[in-house]
């Protein structure tokens, strides 16, 4: 698969862009495990043409991450051209339009999914980005607005003559939120439309390696994105790659490996913030985590290590899990490959 003249290889699967979640130091880490391409953090056109710091930092990326996108969000077309010229100077292999973010305080003032409900709109601030840079530009959306709007088939023709190059497709409405099932059904048919020309990346519940070689094979999609599922378990990149390569489950790293990578995620966002910033960021990670689902009697350990408020006294908490829970679970009910359960994606 090419997104212009990215070669991105035989069914790629990428780690899908997450607000306070896809900074470089979990991309870089997702890609070690096998992410073919990684996406930032989404950024907002106006904070940057505002020049915000933190908005700015968002901009920072390495070669040793790439291929990697830029996401940019926003309302106004001027906004989000100017935008798109700033994120192409910091050298992005592909800038990458948000027309799918769907929480409220970015849909309902007419940004991410909030362009579903005005798609000339839309389609002119795609043509006008696509027109403004020579970095190629894709896009991510979902089916519509809501159910009495699937939309998808025809605006997939209508970004492509845009002149996108690339189309992510989340298998939800906007009034969807993240409950329920993605659809993959819709996806499939763009894909089908003899028209299509341009690949089409198809995100949504993709949980296990058997989910994400279905996806391949019954969508015919030419890529997968991989969003919620890789919290606290970057490792799904490698299992998912294995199995696309052999059809054979990846032999489950221990629960002490699966530790230890935790572990480096904390020390990581501690070196990239501070402690107390760098401990908060990475929360979401240990919450939602596959490595401490299903432990018996584990409640009153999982709030002491959300409330941990030192990376010692996290470190010590992660030694007694070890020690208590983790080996002897491992001893009893050995992990058995694919047997994970996370939340959905975004």
């Amino acid at each position: 698969m090419k997104i212009a003249n990215i070669d991105l290889g035989f069914q790629p699967v990428f780690l899908a862009p997450m607000e306070d979640v896809t900074d470089p130091a979990f991309r870089m880490m997702c890609k070690h495990f096998g992410a073919d391409m990684v996406y930032t953090e989404f950024v907002s056109a106006d904070a940057l043409i505002r020049s915000i710091n933190a908005t700015m930092r968002k901009l920072t990326i390495s070669d040793a991450e790439r291929p990697v996108a830029i996401q940019i969000y926003g309302k106004d077309k001027d906004a989000m051209v100017e935008a798109a010229k700033i994120v192409e100077a910091a050298h992005p292999d592909i800038i990458d339009l948000n027309f799918g973010c769907p929480v409220k305080k970015v849909a309902i003032k007419g940004a991410g999914a909030g362009l579903l409900r005005d798609i000339p709109k839309m389609l002119d601030i795609a043509r006008s980005v696509v027109q403004a840079v020579k970095t190629p530009v894709t896009a991510k959306t979902r089916l519509g607005w809501d159910n009495n709007n699937l939309i998808i088939e025809q605006l997939a023709e209508q970004l492509q003559d845009c002149g996108i190059q690339a189309l992510t497709i989340h298998g939800r409405t906007r009034a969807q939120m993240y409950t329920g099932e993605a659809d993959w059904t819709l996806i499939g048919r763009v894909k089908e439309n003899t028209r299509i020309h341009i690949p089409i990346i198809g995100n949504g519940d993709i949980t296990t390696p058997e989910r994400a070689k279905e996806c391949f094979q019954r969508y015919g999609v030419d890529a997968i994105m991989i969003g919620r599922a890789s919290f606290g378990r970057p490792w799904i990149f490698r299992e998912v790659k294995h199995y696309l390569q052999t059809g054979e489950p990846m032999t489950p790293l221990s629960a002490s490996e699966k530790l230890n990578i935790l572990k480096q995620e904390v020390n990581e966002s501690i070196e990239m913030l501070d402690e107390r910033r760098g401990i908060l960021h990475i929360r979401r990670h240990l919450a939602a985590t596959p490595l401490f689902k299903g432990i018996p009697n584990f409640r009153e350990m999982r709030i002491a290590m959300l409330r941990a408020a030192t990376k010692e006294e996290l470190f010590t908490l992660f030694d007694t899990i070890e020690k208590c829970y983790l080996l002897p679970l491992a001893e009893e009910t050995p992990i058995q490959p694919g047997s994970e359960s996370v939340d959905k994606e975004g």
